[in-house]
Order: C-alpha cells, then structure tokens, then sequence
C-alpha cells in the first residue's frame, strides 16, 4: 500500500488539538476535584453528559472553522490499469 507524502492539513491539526487541550483540561480537573462538585451545583448525570458531549463539539468546531491546506494537483494512475 502506498504511502502519501501530503501534509498533515491544518484542520485535522486543529481538531487534534482542540481534543488534546480539552481532554487535559477535563482530566485534570476530574483528579483535583474528583466527586460531583465539578461543574458545580449540576446534577451529576448532567455533569458526566457536559464533559462526554463538549470535547468532540469543540474537536467538530476547530475542524469546521480551520483553513483547508491548499493541494496542487494529484496525479492518478490510468483506470485500465495500463502503466
């Protein structure tokens, strides 16, 4: 199987770190607090749907929001199969 050579596009870097930066953050704070107290007076089914819902939300909006990486053209092999 062949390998690509693109770059890695800026969207996929910026979703990747949107991810990172909020499973950190809900990581960290679920070690420091560690009861229910987390978000607060919030029931805790709601907090466990808050931070199960938000880091892939916010992952969809840093992809959806990046710049496409600009790609010049592909060069495809004949459909016959011919070399």
């Amino acid at each position: 199987m062949p390998t690509s050579t693109a770059p890695v596009e800026v969207k996929v870097k910026a979703a990747t770190a949107a991810a990172t930066v909020l499973a950190v953050i809900v990581t960290v704070l679920n070690a420091v607090v560690a009861d229910s107290a987390l978000l607060g007076s919030l029931p805790a089914w709601l907090q466990a749907a808050i931070t199960l819902v938000t880091p892939p939300l916010a992952t969809f909006w840093a992809g959806w929001k990046a710049r496409h990486t600009p790609q010049g053209p592909r060069a495809f092999p004949p459909a016959d199969g011919a070399a």
